[in-house]
């Protein structure tokens, strides 16, 4: 049986123990591949992601010599989860070439407001979210939302990401007090998203950490979501978005049932250096 997460954090970012450690919990959990997927350096001062292009280095460093050390024991992967931040952050491709990553996941944590302000949507205290939505949109919340997806979009069209991460993380401090999921323009804003991925081959991640973190009631993309990927045959992968050791495994049985149930049968594997599709357990 295949196991595998291919979003992890250590200490080179935000993450909590070296990545030997993760490494380590992940063959105790009889795990077959781990991708290593730190949040690529951004310029401005932050507590996130990695400082710098010379301590991204020697996190590409790192994680190259864990895969020679644990070669046959597990497949070891690297990897970052690129932020886009429109006019700010790097282009994807630069981290590809410089680094020669195994893949890449594009996120959008922090929204780029036409004041150039940023709404930091991500972290456990929803007050910042609260606080953005105020300052920033004048608590209105569909332009709000509207101006998340349409970042998303164009990350999805201009850096061409293998993985798009946890696609509706706007959601996460919402929970149904400022707008519902089933309302006719946030499903509009999905829908132009998932078309933009489905035509661009784009990976969507099934991003379990809002559930085991209890920050979200479903994973990242809900369900209603994910059966509208389904219908449109947009491809998924498994991640647990671990930042201890301990998360690497984290409800991706669950999110796994949760695809049967909808439908899927297949996710997709990075194997022999490439992606490639195999039947859901």
């Amino acid at each position: 049986m295949f196991k595998y997460n291919y979003h992890t954090h250590t200490h080179y970012c935000d993450g909590s123990a070296a990545p030997e450690e993760y490494v380590l919990a992940a063959i105790k959990n009889g795990m077959t591949s781990l991708g290593f997927s730190g949040h690529a350096p951004v310029p401005f001062e932050n507590n996130f992601a990695i400082k710098n292009i010379h301590t991204l280095k020697a996190y590409a460093k790192e994680i190259i010599d864990l895969k020679l050390k644990y070669k046959g024991r597990l497949d070891i992967l690297l990897a970052l989860e690129a932020d886009y931040i429109p006019g700010i952050s790097l282009d994807f491709k630069h981290f590809i070439q410089d680094f020669g990553l195994d893949y890449i996941i594009g996120s959008v944590h922090l929204v780029k407001t036409e004041e150039n302000k940023l709404w930091f949507i991500d972290g456990p205290d929803p007050k910042i979210w609260q606080d953005g939505l105020s300052n920033y949109f004048q608590d209105n919340i569909k332009t709000a939302v509207t101006a998340y997806y349409r970042q998303v979009n164009d990350m999805i069209d201009t850096q061409k990401p293998d993985i798009i991460g946890h696609l509706d993380k706007i959601k996460m401090h919402n929970r149904d007090e400022y707008f519902s999921e089933e309302e006719d323009w946030y499903l509009n804003c999905v829908m132009e998203t998932l078309e933009i991925a489905r035509d661009q081959g784009s990976i969507i991640e099934v991003n379990t950490r809002g559930v085991y973190k209890k920050r979200s009631a479903s994973f990242f993309p809900g369900e209603k979501i994910l059966r509208e990927m389904k219908k449109m045959n947009i491809p998924v992968c498994l991640n647990a978005d671990a930042h201890k050791p301990e998360e690497v495994g984290l409800h991706l049985t669950e999110a796994s049932k949760a695809l049967q149930e909808i439908g899927y049968r297949e996710v997709c594997v990075f194997s022999d250096g490439g992606w490639r599709t195999m039947p859901l357990a």
